[in-house]
């Protein structure tokens, strides 16, 4: 029989939270900001702590860090840890509030090395994050092996009549090159059901 769970918790990697202690500089392009992401998924495999996705949330008015994340699916065996959800679920906690859109607080880019799967895009909107920047497209996480769900084909639009606007292939080569470089390493390719 299996034993009842009374929390749920995702550990972060000591090096992730080395990494946000600290950090005021000023991002103040949207390069800059798509390269701390891609910094975060290669981090994540140098350290071998999880797949090869970074994501990072700002402050729009700033650009300044509040949260980095990245995917933990793996040590964490939870299927939900991905780099998006751990940046956002960062926010939340730090700031106190399930709604980083709410009343009083400035507007907050999400900013992934990858754009996000299907789940990731329905947490976007729920979450209250005003703006999406995303490096390498869906096809190219696809390629090395990873489902990323069905998500709409007109996903971008769906996001834009919520108000949220997206910006898409920042840096897109330097963000599928670390992909290729995850799947070359012969990582874990995580996927529920292989076809």
């Amino acid at each position: 029989m299996t034993a009842f769970v009374s929390n749920i918790t995702i550990q972060l990697p000591q090096w992730l939270s080395e990494f946000m202690a600290g950090d005021d500089r000023v991002y103040a392009d949207s390069e800059s900001r798509m390269q701390l992401a891609i910094h975060l998924a290669r981090l994540n495999i140098e350290h071998g702590s999880g797949g090869p996705f970074g994501a990072a949330i700002f402050d729009m008015d700033c650009h300044t860090l509040l949260a980095a994340g990245i995917n933990l699916v793996v040590p964490s065996n939870c299927s939900m840890a991905h780099a998006e959800m751990i940046a956002i679920s960062i926010a939340q906690k730090k700031l106190g509030t399930f709604d980083l859109g709410a009343e009083g607080l400035p507007h907050f880019e999400l900013v992934t090395s990858t754009e996000p799967c299907a789940m990731c895009f329905g947490a976007i909107p729920w979450s209250g994050i005003r703006h999406l920047s995303c490096g390498a497209r869906d096809e190219d996480a696809r390629a090395i092996g990873f489902d990323e769900g069905p998500k709409l084909p007109d996903w971008k639009e769906a996001l834009n009549e919520r108000g949220i606007t997206v910006e898409a292939d920042i840096c897109r080569d330097e963000a599928a090159a670390v992909l290729k470089s995850y799947a070359e390493l012969n990582r874990k390719i995580y996927n529920a059901r292989q076809s």
